[in-house]
This record gives structure tokens, C-alpha cells and sequence, in this order.
């Protein structure tokens, strides 16, 4: 009984969604803006993955999974994401890039060419 009480405590402690978003610098000064980037939910299988957005560029060797303690990590990694799987089931994907972190508007004034001698 003292076992569940601790369990039931850290499963209500859990955020139920989580909002996605991405941090960007622009001018020096780091933002935090939506991503806009699809990529898989958490909790989808990784041959659900592949039937939606195609083999990964690359695929890291799984880690772990030693013991009960070490499930079995992978990670999968696209263009514009990487995707890291617990077993088979995705437990995380992290935008790496293909977005631009600024439309021209937002971007530093561009400076003037000076002709090159």
C-alpha cells in the first residue's frame, strides 16, 4: 500500500499534453515560438513513423535495455527532426532545422557590399 500511494502521487504529478514549441535566436536574444514542423505524436510506433514520413536519413544504434531499469533507446533522425523511441513507441521528437528561424522582415538589415579591390 505505501508503494502505491508514491506511484499515484508521480502519474498525477505528469503533465497530460505538452506544448511544443521551439527556441530561436534572432539578433542575439533567444525566442520561443511554435514549432510548425509535423512530426510524429508521442505514443506512435515506429512502423506508424516510417508508413507516414519514410525511412529516417539516418538511424543510431539503440542503447540500453540492459536491465528492466534501461529500456531500449533510438533514435531516428529526419531533415527537419529527430524522433527517440522507447522500445518501439516514441516517447520524444526534437525539431533540429529545415525551418527558417526568421522571415526577412524579422532578420537584420542587411549591410551594404562594399566593392571588393
Amino acid at each position: 500500500m505505501q508503494i502505491r500511494i508514491p506511484v499515484v502521487l508521480l502519474c498525477c504529478c505528469v503533465p497530460v499534453c505538452a506544448a511544443v514549441a521551439e527556441t530561436v535566436v534572432v539578433n542575439d536574444q533567444v525566442q520561443v515560438r511554435e514549432s510548425q514542423v509535423d512530426r510524429p505524436k508521442r505514443g506512435s510506433t515506429m512502423s506508424e513513423v516510417e508508413k507516414r514520413f519514410g525511412a529516417p536519413v539516418s538511424r543510431h544504434a539503440t542503447v540500453g535495455g540492459n536491465s528492466p531499469h534501461q529500456p531500449p533507446i533510438t533514435r531516428w533522425d529526419y531533415n527537419n527532426f529527430s524522433v527517440v523511441f522507447e522500445r518501439d513507441r516514441v516517447i520524444d521528437t526534437v525539431v533540429t532545422g529545415g525551418e527558417s528561424p526568421a522571415s526577412p522582415s524579422q532578420s537584420a538589415p542587411e549591410q551594404s557590399q562594399q566593392p571588393q579591390s
